[in-house]
């Protein structure tokens, strides 16, 4: 069911985004790749590549990241009493892991926000 030229809930276009499914109908992909939007929905024919995430998603993924991880991490005794090159070759690679798991799912969440607000480079 396309809501396209209908009422936009933004709860609607996070959850469909958070999915990575076209915020338009929540059936078709987002992504054609990582982080590549699909210009145009294969299932509804909305064109997703008018919605421009630009430096959003790596914000709000560092921002996240930042206060779900790092700030517990911070806590642990173990920060502050190994060697730091230690500390940094156990924690760095968990840490970068993490943040491009989450990064797209903030993108499709962007987007959908983006898309329940009709936020576009034509706006």
């Amino acid at each position: 069911m396309a809501s396209g030229e209908g009422e936009r809930s933004v709860a609607t276009g996070f959850k469909r985004g958070f999915r990575r499914q076209c915020p338009n109908c929540g059936d078709g992909k987002l992504f054609a790749g990582y982080l590549k939007v699909e210009p145009t929905c294969a299932v509804c024919g909305h064109r997703n590549s008018v919605y421009r995430a630009d430096d959003g998603p790596a914000y709000f993924t560092i921002l996240l990241v930042g206060h779900l991880v790092v700030a517990p991490l911070l806590f642990m005794s173990f920060i502050w009493t190994w060697p730091p090159f230690l500390t940094a070759v156990l924690t760095l690679p968990l840490l970068a892991l993490i943040t491009l798991t989450v990064l797209p799912f903030i993108k499709g969440a962007l987007i959908g926000f983006m898309w329940s607000r009709r936020i576009s480079e034509h706006t």
